[in-house]
């Protein structure tokens, strides 16, 4: 798949869909690459504040995000099928060219974070985690005395040297924990879970050394087009989960919506073939591509029948693919 069939989607509409997932507390995002994210999510009745510049985005006592549009900001909606189930977004991609980020490879100190999306913050100190990303630098943030002499103790090295003092204190630091793409940040305010802990109900990162050691911006089951690369995305509500990935009841209401954005925001070949087309001979969807489409349209109009079966194994493996 290429990008050039996507055309220019115009400032305007970009603005509106952001502006309008916003708006509802039931739509999450994401922001980062394959191995390493953070996710804003908020609770229906949890106090949010717009922020105080120019830049959409919300802020609450957990997280906040903050995105500029950016002419170049492509949004693709897309759905990946498996054998019983799928999941969707709208990817939020930059052109190739440009989209790099700093790709530090070792714990770097930034200074003052003068772009944090609330005032409070813009004095205390961002360190780039170095995990070398191209379109994602992962950092965190403090104020706090002994958070910061142990982050400028590991300045210099890899996170993940085990000589380097951050990561056996960094649960019990819990810095603000900041993802940044050229168009917009998330960040997360919550404390990090200790070891075996899950992850909180509401905003919260993830890193995964070994899926960071493949070098790739997205998993190989997401139809994002050669050329571009998805820094961050939209999840809407979901028919059959929560924010969470926990199962709900199927909200045929919820998959209404999802399909009103695939028209207006999906990838036009691969829409057809999602549609019951046929693959345009020599056009840009991959056989892969084509059989998640597939796969997904059968599990909806399976759904739709009242029919549904357990989606965890199949769902834990696409993630991982």
């Amino acid at each position: 798949m290429t990008a050039a069939g996507l055309g220019e989607p115009g400032l305007e509409a970009v603005t509106a869909l952001l502006r309008e997932a916003l708006a509802d507390p039931g739509t999450a995002w994401s922001l980062g690459s394959f191995g390493a994210i953070a996710e804003f999510l908020r609770d229906a009745d949890e106090p949010a504040i717009a922020l105080p510049d120019r830049r959409l985005g919300l802020a609450t006592a957990r997280g906040a995000i903050a995105l500029d549009v950016l002419p170049e900001l492509r949004p693709l909606a897309y759905e990946t099928g498996f054998s019983s189930g799928w999941n969707h977004a709208v990817a939020l991609c930059l052109p190739e060219g440009a989209c790099a980020m700093g790709r530090r490879t070792v714990v770097t100190e930034l200074g003052p974070d003068g772009g944090a999306a609330r005032p409070e913050d813009r004095d205390a100190i961002l360190f780039d985690l170095g995990l070398g990303m191209l379109a994602v630098d992962a950092c965190m943030r403090t104020r706090d005395p002994a958070a910061l002499a142990c982050l400028r103790e590991g300045v210099g090295r890899p996170l993940f040297d085990p000589a380097n003092p951050i990561g056996a204190r960094l649960a019990a630091m819990s810095p603000h924990r900041v993802f940044r793409a050229r168009f917009g940040r998330i960040e997360v305010f919550s404390d990090i879970p200790g070891p075996g802990g899950t992850s909180p109900e509401g905003p919260h990162t993830h890193v995964l050394p070994k899926l960071l050691k493949g070098g790739r911006t997205h998993a190989a089951t997401t139809p994002i087009p050669v050329g571009l690369v998805p820094c961050a995305a939209i999840h809407p509500p979901h028919p059959y989960k929560d924010g969470m990935g926990r199962r709900i009841p199927f909200e045929p209401g919820r998959l209404a919506s999802f399909r009103a954005l695939l028209e207006r925001w999906a990838d036009p070949d691969w829409l057809a073939i999602k549609n019951g087309g046929e693959p345009r001979p020599g056009g840009p969807i991959s056989p892969k591509h084509a059989r998640s489409a597939r796969r997904a349209a059968a599990s909806q109009a399976q759904h739709l029948r009242g029919e549904s079966v357990d989606e965890s194994a199949d769902e834990e493996a696409e993630m991982h693919a």
